[in-house]
């Protein structure tokens, strides 16, 4: 971004086809910003998918663990042998099965705090925030700001009625210049503004 170095747009620069970031969600880190696919999306060797939505800010060491990190847990020991090469590749089956939850899902206009860790087949909803540091190991409400290690809810955001109507809302699939104009709205607006300027379907 102009005059931010250690902050990108993700959309750009992933190339993984397993890996999918609306657009205008950013990674903010100095250390190199532009590595995100790499340093921050761990174990995805597939088949499962990481989607992140559109509007998303990601604090500085941001990652997302995926399948990929699991191991056996049903023998006498939880090593990985057979990832080692020579004669352990032999007994590449016992890897096989291992537990997979599925697509990690990110819905949009979600803030993660510097250092949030996201495990594999979490669904986190629509603005929601995720505390700094928090390990997110279950899946997070719609609006839902949790913490911690494991992340717990702390609180929600709006009321449930409150959410269902900002879900029906949806800014996020608005035209661009439609989000350009209204931009004071959507920042700091009741849901009531928000609804009077819902474009039509």
């Amino acid at each position: 971004m102009p005059g931010q170095p250690r902050v990108v747009l993700l959309k750009p620069l992933v190339t993984s086809p397993l890996i999918e970031v609306g657009e205008f969600s950013y990674y903010d880190d100095p250390d190199d910003a532009t590595a995100f696919e790499t340093r921050n999306v761990l174990y995805h060797y597939g088949p499962e998918r990481l989607v992140i939505g559109r509007f998303c800010a990601l604090g500085t060491g941001t990652r997302f663990i995926m399948n990929g990190a699991n191991h056996r847990m049903d023998g006498p020991s939880t090593f990985p042998f057979p990832t080692m090469g020579g004669s352990w590749a032999d007994h590449f089956d016992l890897l096989t099965g291992l537990p997979n939850r599925g697509d990690t899902v990110v819905g949009n206009d979600v803030w993660f705090g510097h250092g949030a860790t996201v495990l594999p087949g979490v669904r986190i909803g629509h603005g929601a925030i995720i505390g700094a540091g928090s390990v997110v190991t279950q899946d997070v409400p719609d609006y839902g700001i949790v913490g911690g290690n494991p992340a717990r809810p702390i609180r929600t955001r709006h009321s449930d009625e409150d959410v269902a109507r900002l879900l029906a809302v949806a800014w996020w699939d608005w035209p661009a210049e439609l989000i350009t104009e209204h931009v004071r709205t959507i920042m700091s607006g009741s849901v009531a503004d928000l609804e009077a300027v819902v474009p039509p379907r």
